[in-house]
């Protein structure tokens, strides 16, 4: 049946909300396509809804080719699995948590990997019921900190996720295989670019763990990638470590005067003043040779304090090169699941053998920090801080810094983490030569999950030979919502939205413009044979709006092809124009359908 624009459920709006910054949330909110509810919240009107169902229908065609049956479970859940598997509590402030009437503890799931798991455990019991992948297209719910950019980052978001159980490893390689394949040809007929990257696993846990990112400047994440075809987010980037270098022969630690250098560039300022240049071939991070003190040379001491899962705060102390900052990121999945943040005023004053400023791994006493007789605080390295390494760093006294301190004689760390920045240069751990920075947007993600879940929720079938073994799992999602935001993000002009025809709400917009009744009558005509053709039609039928108004919703909404039916319908002739290329042309109205549907 031909949709009527006169009794269609749409409003647009001329003006971008005032709370949008990224350009699809702009305009699916002005085209009509969805409608704020809260923050990260949003309604789904008729428009939004055939584009999501559309995206949702290419999922469901290359999931079948996988082999994955759809099934559906709740998004209100109870609390005993997740408590089982630990993500009660892991995923932290993230979960949105409530209880039903008699006190009984339930959340709005994030994801469903215990209820997956479950369901098999509940009706499986052989190895010859497996390999079975099965899937959901489904809403899920994070109470994110800070919902932003429409879509892209909200608190309720429709989701694929789909799981694979297997009796052996092998099996677990194949089914991951399968759906890694399924995503490529998703990703592919919906005309999204991606890279695929090593990544981190998160609360997901598992072991092998790939992102697929569509590289964009609105993106939440950052990737490395080097021309050799190296690809990982930063979170997954693995440094490579320095070979150790000679220690004989390097001169002792030097402490020397500091006043006011709490920060790496006035120590570097006060060196080069006050310090004689780095000795040629000095060991340390530094080029031999360097005829002036940078903040290569200096070892950056970061205060992290961690709160754990049981609600306990520990602070730990990370020593990084100077030239280096913190990245974020790399430093929550560095310490997950523990919360991190910088340490606080009040953790300074609670440990008063902390000089702000003036942090070392080491003192003249001979104490190094992570001993009690130090400050019992937990010390870790920067996987670049190898032995042999000379530094100049806090000498745990205040205004006092330390110089020619070396890694392996002078100090060692209680081990090593990855939390510093990775820079335009950075070696590939493969080899592959150097990385570079790139922003991206996940849209969908791949793991192995092993037998995490499994073993935590009994998940075991019968092998042939009649013993108990764990079932292996896989899990893999893609975001629904967040995919339609891309495209709408990759297909707009300064008039509206430009929907690729995979995925647009509807195949073809006929606009009548004028009030001749001729002009109705082609519009009429047209819309049914072109209906009767198999296309999906919208007809704007609304017989007291303006031309240029009708035009301006028709640019807004996105549908590719619009015929406009104007003067020239009395004569035999339409205007076809194609949205995405521009062009437009005058065609015989008897010759409409075949230009259309061909």
């Amino acid at each position: 049946m031909v949709t009527r624009l006169s009794n269609f459920f749409l409003r647009t709006l001329r003006e971008d909300p005032a709370d949008a910054a990224v350009t699809s949330h702009k305009l699916l909110v002005r085209a009509g396509y969805i409608r704020p509810q809260a923050a990260g919240i949003f309604a789904w009107l008729p428009l939004g809804l055939r584009v999501k169902a559309r995206i949702e229908a290419v999922v469901r065609e290359e999931m079948a080719a996988a082999g994955a049956q759809e099934v559906h479970f709740p998004a209100l859940m109870p609390r005993e699995a997740y408590e089982a598997t630990g993500r009660w509590e892991e995923y932290g402030d993230l979960l949105f948590r409530l209880q039903d009437r008699k006190g009984g503890d339930y959340l709005l799931a994030p994801t469903h990997e215990e209820a997956f798991t479950l369901l098999v455990k509940d009706l499986y019991s052989s190895y010859k019921d497996l390999p079975l992948t099965i899937y959901q297209i489904q809403d899920k719910y994070r109470d994110e900190a800070r919902p932003r950019a429409g879509l892209l980052r909200g608190r309720e978001f429709t989701m694929k996720d789909a799981y694979s159980f297997d009796a052996s490893d092998a099996g677990l390689d194949a089914s991951y295989m399968a759906q890694r394949d399924a995503y490529e040809r998703i990703f592919q007929r919906l005309g999204l670019e991606y890279v695929i990257v090593q990544a981190d696993a998160g609360a997901m846990g598992g072991s092998r763990s790939e992102e697929f990112l569509h590289p964009t400047s609105v993106g939440e994440d950052t990737f490395v990638r080097s021309a050799g075809g190296y690809a990982a987010n930063v979170e997954a980037f693995t440094t490579i470590v320095p070979d150790a270098l000679p220690i004989e022969g390097l001169g002792a630690p030097v402490v020397f005067d500091s006043p006011n250098t709490p920060t790496i560039q006035t120590l570097v300022d006060h060196a080069n003043a006050h310090l004689d240049a780095p000795a040629p071939g000095i060991a340390g991070p530094a080029t031999d040779g360097a005829t002036e003190w940078t903040a290569a040379h200096t070892l950056k001491n970061v205060v992290l304090a961690l709160t754990h899962l049981d609600g306990t705060r520990e602070l730990v102390i990370v020593g990084i090169p100077g030239d280096r900052d913190v990245d974020d990121k790399r430093a929550e999945v560095a310490f997950a699941p523990a919360a991190v943040e910088a340490a606080t005023t009040e953790d300074f004053e609670r440990n008063p053998l902390l000089v702000k400023g003036y942090i070392g791994p080491w003192s003249e006493t001979g104490a190094v920090l992570g001993e009690e007789s130090a400050t019992g605080i937990r010390y870790l390295l920067d996987p670049r801080v190898v032995d042999g390494t000379a530094w100049v760093t806090g000498a745990n006294i205040d205004e006092k810094h330390v110089h020619t301190l070396v890694a392996g004689r002078d100090f060692a760390g209680d081990g090593f983490v990855e939390i510093a920045n990775v820079r335009e240069g950075d070696p590939a751990p493969d080899g592959s030569g150097p990385v570079e920075l790139a922003r991206g947007m996940e849209i969908g993600h791949v793991f192995q999950l092993g037998r995490k879940y499994a073993e935590a929720l009994g998940l075991k079938v019968l092998d042939e030979n009649g013993k108990l073994v764990t079932v292996t799992m896989g899990s893999y999602g893609i975001g629904i919502t967040r995919i339609l935001a891309i495209i709408a993000e990759l297909n707009n002009d300064d008039k509206g939205l430009i929907w690729p025809a995979s995925v647009a709400p509807f195949d073809v917009q006929v606009v009548a413009t004028g009030r001749e009744p001729v002009v109705f009558e082609v519009s009429e005509q047209l819309s049914s044979e072109l209906e009767a053709a198999g296309l999906d039609v919208l007809y704007d039928d609304r017989p007291k709006v303006s031309p240029g108004v009708k035009f301006g919703d028709a640019e807004l909404v996105g549908v590719p092809k619009i015929v406009i039916v104007g003067r020239s319908a009395a004569d035999g002739q339409v205007e076809v124009w194609d949205r995405r290329s521009g062009d437009r042309e005058i065609v015989p109205v008897g010759e409409v359908v075949a230009r259309l549907h061909g």
